[in-house]
């Protein structure tokens, strides 16, 4: 499967450099305490969190952050892999007490949780078949296709909203971009970095990304916790202060830009 080769490829990379999977190793067991914080992180963003196929646990750029936020607070963070679109139930019910995964602020979900003082923002971007003919500039110039979009996600309503009828929903971006080459559907549209990290480490599909499309704008990457929760607090002023300046290395360190 596709997130298998790309995380084999970035294991190779990274094995060494993360902070998350020593910490994960370090608090496999199932007793919470008061100094433990249950991050609760998808299996299928990379390069912000996946599965490592090597040690079968959670690494990448948000999971890493997470560690680091819960090392400088002196807490112990237990990983647990949530699927995407359960990742905010989990949190409102109390299985897991942050997300630290690939999932943008919005208002829909600021009604539902709380979000930290961002650690990145990016766009949605669009992929093509190498072959594929025709102009998109925008959203609206997909009306016409199959777009595939991960469910759960803020790219589903921004392709809703845009007039965009066919929307074709998935669990993960590896496997929509393997439909994608596979003639199921026309198009696939999702987080940039983890489109542009797929087709650069991935299987060599046939694929684009059309320099002339432009989403809407960027939007904030945040961690998310309870609304109200002391636990945020505790991170934004972190964020404010010391921590601001290690998460500069980390987005670095996985490919991204600062």
């Amino acid at each position: 499967m596709a997130a298998v080769s790309v995380a084999t490829t970035l294991t190779r990379r990274h094995a060494l450099a993360g902070l998350g999977g020593a910490l994960v190793a370090g608090c496999s067991g199932t007793g919470r305490t008061p100094r433990t914080v249950v991050v609760g992180a998808s299996p299928t963003g990379v390069p912000f969190s996946y599965v490592d196929p090597a040690t079968n646990q959670l690494t990448g750029a948000m999971v890493d952050i997470a560690a680091m936020l819960a090392k400088r607070l002196g807490l112990v963070a237990q990983f647990r892999i949530v699927p995407f679109a359960a990742l905010v139930p989990s949190l409102t019910t109390g299985r897991i007490d942050l997300i630290a995964a690939a999932m943008l602020r919005t208002p829909d979900r600021e009604r539902l949780v709380g979000f930290s003082e961002p650690v990145f923002a990016y766009a949605g971007a669009l992929a093509l078949r190498g072959d594929a003919a025709g102009h998109y500039p925008d959203l609206a110039s997909l009306r016409a296709l199959r777009v595939g979009a991960q469910i759960g996600t803020r790219f589903v309503d921004q392709l809703h909203q845009a007039g965009v009828v066919q929307v074709v929903t998935y669990q993960g971006l590896g496997d929509m971009l393997r439909d994608l080459a596979h003639g199921r559907i026309d198009a696939a549209y999702g987080d940039a970095p983890i489109l542009q990290t797929i087709l650069r480490t991935g299987p060599r599909w046939h694929l684009r990304m059309p320099g002339e499309f432009r989403g809407p704008a960027k939007e904030p990457l945040c961690l998310i916790g309870r609304k109200g929760a002391g636990l945020l607090r505790r991170i934004d002023a972190q964020l404010h202060g010391p921590a601001r300046a290690d998460i500069g290395p980390i987005l670095t360190r996985w490919g991204l830009d600062a």
